[in-house]
């Protein structure tokens, strides 16, 4: 064999090795869940009460509780406004917001920063105007609600039923027509004590 060859072998034999290994760690399935998206959904008996929000500046809304918020059903979506996956989810968030307030659903922005330029307040109230953007959103600078919820990628939704159990999540883009069926489930859903 050539030197050619045997350098063509080795970058292939690396790939290899790399591509093993990524899936063997589940770097892969983290590194392409926000392309792919995965979801999940709890029955109310598996469900955890979901952590408080962390204190942060609030935008569109005093400063929201989650225990405050019971006998509503509550979405929270995990978003940055550089981030071109939460870009394409936000008109979906926005309808939601639009058409099922009024019936029970709040929903809440957890702004967690990717980039320095995306702590500043001032740049996320400019971003959450232009974007038409009216329902509250708190930053998360510290990623101390993005911790609490374990939170890896951008955007990730979380729907809480009316006892503020975690009842549905997702991961990137999509199933945006399983997330609504599980907001209206979750509004028809009868208050348990």
């Amino acid at each position: 064999m050539n030197r050619r060859q045997n350098m063509l072998i080795g970058i292939f034999v690396g790939v290899v090795i790399v591509a093993a290994s990524a899936y063997a760690t589940g770097l892969s399935k983290k590194l392409l869940t926000p392309f792919f998206g995965s979801s999940a959904e709890y029955k109310s008996s598996e469900s955890a009460t979901a952590p408080e929000l962390a204190h942060g500046d609030w935008i569109n809304s005093e400063p929201l509780k989650l225990n405050d918020l019971r006998g509503r059903v509550v979405l929270i979506e995990f978003w940055t406004f550089g981030c071109y996956n939460c870009r394409n989810t936000l008109p979906f968030v926005k309808s939601w917001d639009d058409r099922y307030r009024e019936k029970g659903l709040t929903v809440i922005g957890v702004h967690s920063p990717e980039f320095d330029e995306e702590r500043k307040v001032e740049h996320l109230r400019r971003e959450v105007s232009s974007l038409g953007i009216r329902y509250p959103v708190v930053t998360d600078n510290d990623y101390q609600t993005w911790n609490a919820y374990k939170v890896e990628a951008w955007p990730t939704v979380f729907l809480l039923d009316k006892q503020g159990r975690i009842r549905w999540m997702h991961v990137g883009e999509g199933d945006y027509d399983e997330a609504e069926r599980l907001i209206q489930k979750l509004l028809a859903e009868k208050e348990s004590k």
